[in-house]
């Protein structure tokens, strides 16, 4: 089914799929929306999962922050589970999505039974000096497409030299074209009223007792597969995978992805 959720100034749309007793809740990435997850829905329903997945405010067709109003989308993540009456979730998250997951399973661990974090940001954490200087010419380029209002090209340097260096030509490439350019809002987006996890994640991924699997991108750039080594050596018994694919790994190599996920919450699945 489908829902709105209005919560703390958003409307947050909301899909409620599958019938079984235990809840899976997708999270996804920043430039997209919930649709990245479309290749999942139907494995895990048909393994006997009800699924959440929705659009985080300023995505998709969930409303966009007010301006300067603070919000937190660990608080947003607490409404949509509140509102659709579920108490314990896996929680799989790609990217932000990933960060949100590492975050949410601190801030509410006893709501969380498994946790999968995907090319996963994580809060805290400081570029190197290398990082900053790999990243210089590309953020001018980028700063000067959306000072131009081009939105749309700045979105394609993100998505040419940092997200989606496989391609945009074959099915799951165009995919992921068509998704982010259908969220050029974000772009713009308003986000200083974001609140942030205190203390951040980085420091505290030793509080995790959760089954985590760790997936990596292959094709990610070295900071994403820097913050993979972090979670790896922060969460204790986390089991980590690295899959032949770039950052929306999901969308670009769901056999593969489904292959690792779906087994992994079989085997932690709630008695």
């Amino acid at each position: 089914m489908e829902t709105t959720i209005d919560h703390d100034g958003a409307t947050l749309f909301v899909e409620d799929l599958g019938a079984g007793d235990d809840v899976v809740t997708l999270l996804h990435p920043g430039l997209w929306d919930r649709r990245t997850w479309d290749p999942q829905i139907a494995p895990l329903t048909e393994a006997g999962y009800r699924v959440i997945r929705y659009d985080e405010r300023g995505y998709g067709r969930s409303s966009l922050p007010v301006p300067g109003e603070p919000y937190s989308r660990i608080r947003d993540l607490a409404a949509v589970l509140d509102a659709r009456g579920v108490e314990r979730t896996a929680l799989v998250g790609c990217s932000m999505g990933g960060s949100l997951a590492i975050d949410a399973t601190l801030t509410f661990p006893d709501r969380v039974w498994a946790l999968v974090p995907v090319a996963a940001g994580l809060g805290g954490v400081q570029p190197t000096a290398e990082e900053e200087a790999s990243y210089a010419d590309l953020e001018t380029r980028y700063e000067a497409a959306v000072e131009a209002g081009e939105a749309e090209r700045a979105q394609m340097i993100l998505l040419e030299e940092i997200w989606a260096p496989l391609g945009m030509d074959d099915p799951a490439g165009a995919q992921i074209k068509r998704i982010a350019l259908e969220n050029l809002q974000e772009v713009t987006m308003d986000e200083s009223g974001a609140e942030r996890l205190d203390p951040p994640a980085a420091v505290r991924l030793g509080e995790i007792r959760v089954p985590t699997l760790i997936i990596e991108a292959e094709h990610d750039p070295p900071d994403m597969r820097r913050l993979t080594d972090l979670l790896e050596a922060g969460i204790a018994g986390a089991r980590r995978i690295t899959i032949d694919a770039d950052h929306v790994v999901n969308l670009r190599a769901p056999e593969a992805f489904d292959a690792a996920v779906l087994p992994f919450l079989a085997a932690h699945r709630p008695a």
